[in-house]
């Protein structure tokens, strides 16, 4: 415990410490509202030009060198010059940076939406564009919003959370039609036993299975998207600022 007091109503107070400690005055839940609104609208200025994405989900802890990184930078670059399509990360090191600079490196576009934690998680240098969000649930909206597909990556409770967040999403019809493909097979084991469990429990659908293409082919996982992509939707192209918004590209 402190006596230390935050120096503000509600900018300098921790996230967590706001979720846990119930109803504030009604000053402090508008200002909340009002601080929540503007990280949309940063979020949305910043990133409405630079579809379409399709967003990559995996840890930040992976280093240069290792199978996961290799395979994430390589991802990023077929992605990037066979699919046309911009890779959008969360913005930090690992597995985010690797498929950031598969494209940056490779002549496509590469953006990012980062989060500001306690402890600072600096925006990778392989992106063009990105957005420093500081909520994480403004930040999976974004993620989401942007993109014609997902890519799950090895990592850790953070890429689990979006996981099945958006697998959520895609089960309840809220977004239809999107491919996940989960590369790692062996590292994702236990979690495709669970699942499995899941449906012979009846707690999910047998066919809720199809809804992840689980592979570590990357020929595969390009042709999964590839296919739903062709299948399912029009491709819109990449819309242009209008300076007179103070728009940028």
């Amino acid at each position: 415990m402190t006596d230390k007091q935050p120096k503000s109503l509600f900018i300098d107070q921790s996230v967590g410490d706001f979720y846990l400690e119930g109803p504030k005055s009604r000053r402090f839940e508008f200002l909340f509202l009002l601080d929540v609104m503007w990280e949309f609208l940063k979020g949305i200025r910043a990133l409405h030009f630079v579809g379409p994405c399709i967003t990559v989900f995996g840890s930040a802890r992976f280093k240069e060198g290792s199978i996961y990184y290799e395979q994430a930078r390589e991802l990023g670059k077929r992605i990037s010059q066979e699919l046309g399509l911009t890779i959008m990360t969360g913005g930090g090191p690992g597995i985010m940076e690797a498929a950031n600079r598969g494209a940056f490196e490779n002549g496509g576009r590469s953006v990012g939406c980062n989060i500001r934690l306690p402890h600072e998680q600096k925006e990778n240098p392989y992106m063009q564009k990105w957005v420093k969000i500081k909520y994480f649930f403004v930040r999976k909206v974004l993620l989401i919003k942007y993109s014609y597909a997902f890519v799950i990556m090895p990592g850790g409770v953070g890429t689990l959370d979006e996981l099945f967040e958006t697998l959520t999403l895609i089960q309840t019809g809220t977004i239809q039609n999107f491919p996940m493909v989960v590369i790692g097979k062996e590292y994702y084991t236990p979690m495709i036993s669970m699942l499995q469990k899941m449906a012979d429990q009846g707690t999910i659908s047998p066919q809720d299975m199809d809804l992840l293409k689980f592979t570590d082919d990357m020929d595969e996982a390009i042709e999964h998207i590839r296919l739903y992509l062709t299948t399912n939707f029009h491709i819109q192209k990449r819309r242009r600022p209008i300076w007179w918004l103070f728009e940028k590209g």
